[in-house]
């Protein structure tokens, strides 16, 4: 199984770094001898075409890209297995994707609103990995759940809290998003994410995990 997901640009050692970032997360997670391949496959549209191809190619396959903006209710309805990514996916304005023909909503995972949405759930290892200057107190308040608040809102946050750290410097993406994810710890991002849950338990239940 190909887990297509979106990130590592266009650069090689970006790639590898994304790539790295999910399986050490992954393994920490409980999939550690059950991993699947990891495609790191830049922009979150790539991503997309990426998994279509290998469906249609009769490919055993999951796609993992940012939400980008709030979960409407209707798609987020019942049991997690119950829920609408795929039709998420196909009203977000700007997509329009439509779900190939084979593939499951449990093949469609989404990180809400955004990879970094993921790092406000551990506050702790985010205050260790920049060290010194770092204000937790720019951070939006740890009450609001990390799948309310927009994607500018958790970016700019993310900047504002960093901008003083003379050893790491001020967060950016292509620096230290992938060596965080993979110092994350996912107990709890799955416990402050319900999408992220939803990921994680689908891919081991697909894994024999």
């Amino acid at each position: 199984m190909k887990l297509y997901v979106e990130g590592g640009g266009d650069g090689k050692a970006l790639q590898i770094e994304c790539r790295r970032g999910f399986r050490e997360f992954l393994e920490k997670a409980g999939l550690k001898g059950k991993m699947p391949a990891i495609a790191a496959c830049g922009g979150r549209r790539f991503a997309y075409e990426d998994y279509c191809t290998a469906i249609a190619n009769g490919e055993a396959a999951m796609l993992l890209v940012d939400s980008e903006a709030p979960i409407a209710a209707a798609h987020q309805k019942g049991k997690p297995d119950e829920w609408l990514p795929w039709q998420h996916l196909k009203a977000r304005q700007g997509d329009g994707w439509d779900r190939p023909q084979g593939a499951r909503e449990a093949d469609c995972h989404l990180m809400v609103q955004c990879m970094e949405s993921w790092f406000l759930a551990d506050r702790e290892k985010l205050k260790d990995f920049f060290g010194q200057g770092f204000r937790d107190n720019a951070l939006p308040s740890a009450a609001n759940p990390v799948e309310t608040i927009a994607k500018t809102a958790v970016l700019d946050s993310l900047k504002n809290a960093t901008r003083h750290c003379q050893l790491k410097g001020q967060y950016g993406k292509g620096d230290h998003s992938f060596k965080l994810l993979a110092q994350l710890d996912p107990a709890k991002v799955v416990a402050a994410s319900p999408w992220a849950k939803r990921f994680v338990d689908t891919l081991k239940q697909k894994m024999g995990a």
